[in-house]
């Protein structure tokens, strides 16, 4: 028996383009390993900004929905997932906006029925590692918030007998995971920009920056040319929201991969402990056992 084609990746995500912009280079990575990554995306997006001037149109506006379906398609493809599952709950938008106080956004949806769902997915695909959010201290979209609460009760739930017994037979995955973006490497990409001659998107996160704030980093996964240039690819997918000359491709490549070349983790919840303090690797240290 092959481990590394025994590897299975659940990668949970709210809006359409957010597998892009968090996850990308580490699902890349998994994907040319024989890893099964599969992807959960929780709404439509519906409520996203149309970012890029040229598409900036009528037209585009009124089919959305439609065309954020079609670029994720083309970045889960570019991406290398097996299998994407879409939960068709409706984007909540931002707080205190109309499209959040929708019956049908995503942040209104009974949490229960969202957990269940999610533990279904578990158990069928019997991920060994999943990926969810922190609690987004520094971005609070509903619907980012919502994907943080329901992938750790979800997470706890497939492993437990009398929690959702429709849902199938119990799986335990192992760990689960969230994307961080630290503040040394949000400081160095926001000092390349200047240094470039270029405006910085990143002066609000770095003033409100607590100090004394802890930044648990559990694991480090390390982009290559290829895995970066795929997660540009994936982005660039995005056409509606992404602007093709924004701050996101500012950077050349290589100067990424000079002073941010990881996607950094934290560790949420593990019934298999982590073998380091800190690993290379979202599976280090599962073996026959849990696969």
């Amino acid at each position: 028996m092959n481990l590394a084609e025994e590897r299975r990746l659940l990668v949970v995500h709210a809006h359409p383009d957010d597998e892009a912009s968090k996850t990308a280079g580490t699902v890349a990575t998994y994907a040319d390993q024989g890893v099964r990554c599969v992807l959960i995306t929780a709404t439509g997006g519906e409520e996203g900004e149309v970012l890029n001037p040229v598409l900036d149109q009528p037209e585009t506006q009124a089919r959305l929905a439609e065309i954020r379906r079609e670029e994720l398609d083309a970045s889960v493809r570019i991406l290398g997932y097996t299998g994407l599952v879409l939960l068709g709950y409706r984007d909540s938008g931002m707080p205190d906006s109309e499209a959040n106080a929708r019956p049908d956004a995503f942040v209104n949806i009974d949490e229960n029925e969202v957990v269940g769902r999610l533990v279904e997915i578990i158990r069928t695909e019997k991920p060994q590692v999943i990926l969810g959010y922190d609690d987004h201290r520094h971005y609070q979209h509903p619907d980012h918030l919502r994907v943080h609460v329901t992938a750790i009760a979800a997470f706890e739930a497939a492993g437990d007998p009398d929690a959702f017994p429709e849902a199938g037979p119990i799986w335990e995955p192992a760990r689960l995971y969230a994307p961080k973006f630290s503040r040394a490497a949000i400081s160095r990409m926001h000092d390349a920009l200047i240094d470039l001659g270029e405006e910085s998107p990143f002066d609000r996160f770095l003033d409100g920056w607590d100090p004394a704030q802890v930044e648990p980093i559990h694991a480090r996964i390390k982009l290559t040319a290829e895995t970066l240039n795929r997660a540009r690819m994936a982005l660039r997918a995005h056409a509606t929201q992404v602007d093709p000359n924004g701050f996101w491709f500012k950077v050349p490549p290589d100067l990424v991969l000079e002073l941010n070349p990881y996607e950094e983790y934290e560790l949420l919840a593990a019934r298999v402990p982590q073998p380091d303090a800190v690993v290379d690797d979202l599976f280090a240290g599962l073996d026959e056992r849990h696969i």
